[in-house]
């Protein structure tokens, strides 16, 4: 039976990186895994159990792919969303609470012998939910991301390992808080970028190493992503709309500033609203750009500034391009790196043969280096050199980065004890920071001199409420 929920209510490498999320973050504490729940890591013999935070459309893939562990079990999910059509979307059909359960204990009655099993429980709120189910390993969090933040911060305080889907968080500061929480806790993470635990993305890292193209100095990546989002995306909807059935609209918007419902928000076009989405680069530059995060051990940027379609506080523009600027690193060269959203494309590499497109069908990255250029698809795809010509002549150097077994596989892994997933935490927290300045310069319109260590906009105080939202309703980190 399902449990309803009371409560309404400049050029710095990595390490560097790293470093000064420690230095910013020495106050606050987190218990340790090891004095909470179970005694800390599941054994590799022993089945890991996960509680899904959030089960729409990914959410729902999430749990699909749970599913197909044999060692996992997913033993309890939480969402304030009983049911919503998702037809119109690319994850089709419908999801929620009611059909994520049905999906779950459908699968576990199949291998059950008489084809019985304990059902699993099904919560509205995750608070509740991670306070009852004291056995619970690992939380997988899908939420809108102005829930992430609050959503992994209450696993990790519970001592539960998490997977987080990208982006990290909403804002700069609380990536950096649960960062460091979860580093504190000892917990094993991975956030969900899932091209990083792919072959193309440790191809691209090898042969940039190899110096297939030289030193690097240009980075190009882009996304579609967003153009979809444009129904109600000019001002805020003045009609309301009825609350839809099943939803507990108060918890859906969690931190985020009380307005009323309208489907203008939910269930999927918050991704173009400032108050509970991050954009397209929010959305996509986790993929898209993490080829060149990893290939070119990039930490904080030492400027940033960005041109859009049209900015409002309210939405997130149909079309930006974002300029980054990386100083040196050990023996690479300063960098810059671009990123444009909504549709709007690099100039068209003159390497590419005549009627050869950037490969990507709208999503990609572009590295330009002394001695040549590569181009990659989206999400960390397949990378090759261009032209085709340079391709075939290139020897390809010896694999050296491990490959993985599955970017849910990894973190099962992790959670048993295993090396830590590929986009744990510490990789994924300091990268999803700097996409997340991205928004900090559109929305101060400013070119931003920037202090990472600090999290601070040196010339532009006014960006530090971007940086660090004000949470609502009675919620905190």
């Amino acid at each position: 039976m399902e449990r309803i929920a009371k409560s309404q209510k400049e050029g710095i490498s990595r390490r560097n990186f790293v470093r000064g999320a420690v230095a910013t973050t020495a106050a606050f504490t987190v218990v340790p895994r090891n004095v909470l729940g179970r005694g800390g890591l599941a054994s590799p013999s022993e089945t890991v159990r996960v509680a899904v935070i959030g089960t729409g459309g990914q959410g729902t893939q999430n749990i699909k792919s749970l599913l197909g562990h044999s060692d996992v079990r997913v033993m309890a999910i939480s969402d304030v969303n009983e049911e919503s059509d998702y037809s119109r979307f690319y994850y089709r059909g419908t999801a929620g609470r009611m059909p994520a359960k049905v999906l779950i204990d459908k699968h576990y009655a199949a291998q059950a012998s008489g084809g019985r099993t304990k059902g699993c429980a099904s919560y509205v709120d995750f608070r509740e939910m991670l306070e009852k189910e004291k056995a619970i390993d690992a939380v997988l969090v899908a939420t809108p991301d102005h829930i992430h933040a609050v959503a992994t911060m209450a696993a990790i305080r519970h001592g539960k390992h998490v997977y987080c889907e990208k982006p990290l968080a909403h804002s700069i500061y609380e990536v950096r808080k649960i960062t460091e929480a979860a580093r504190q806790a000892r917990v094993a993470t991975q956030m969900g970028n899932q091209g990083h635990s792919g072959e193309g993305i440790r191809l691209t890292v090898e042969w940039i190493r190899d110096g297939a193209i030289g030193d690097v100095r240009e980075v190009h990546s882009w996304s579609h992503t967003g153009v979809d989002w444009g129904e109600y995306r000019v001002a805020r909807p003045k009609e309301t709309q009825p609350i839809p059935a099943g939803l507990n609209w108060d918890l859906w918007l969690g931190p985020a500033p009380h307005r009323p419902y309208h489907i203008a928000y939910a269930p999927y076009n918050w991704r173009g609203w400032w108050d509970f989405g991050t954009g397209a680069i929010g959305d996509m530059a986790c993929h898209n750009m993490d080829p060149a995060f990893w290939a070119l051990d990039l930490g904080h940027p030492v400027s940033v500034e960005a041109s859009s379609t049209g900015i409002n506080p309210e939405t997130t523009p149909f079309g930006s391009i974002v300029r980054y600027q990386f100083s040196a690193r050990r023996s690479m060269p300063p960098v810059t790196m671009t990123w444009y959203g909504g549709g709007l494309m690099p100039p068209r590499p003159d390497e590419l043969e005549t009627g050869r497109e950037l490969t990507g069908d709208g999503n990609g990255i572009l590295f330009v280096g002394d001695k040549g250029k590569i181009m990659c698809p989206g999400w960390g795809g397949n990378p090759r050199i261009i032209p085709e010509t340079k391709m075939r002549a290139y020897t390809l150097p010896a694999k050296t980065i491990p490959r993985s077994k599955g970017h849910h596989r990894d973190w099962i892994d992790a959670c048993k004890g295993g090396k830590p997933a590929s986009s744990n935490f510490d990789y994924a927290g300091p990268m999803t920071e700097v996409v997340l300045l991205g928004n900090v310069a559109l929305r101060t319109g400013k070119k931003l001199s920037w202090d990472g260590a600090n999290m601070k906009a040196i010339n532009a105080p006014e960006a530090d409420k971007y940086i660090r939202p004000e949470f609502h309703n009675g919620w905190t980190l």
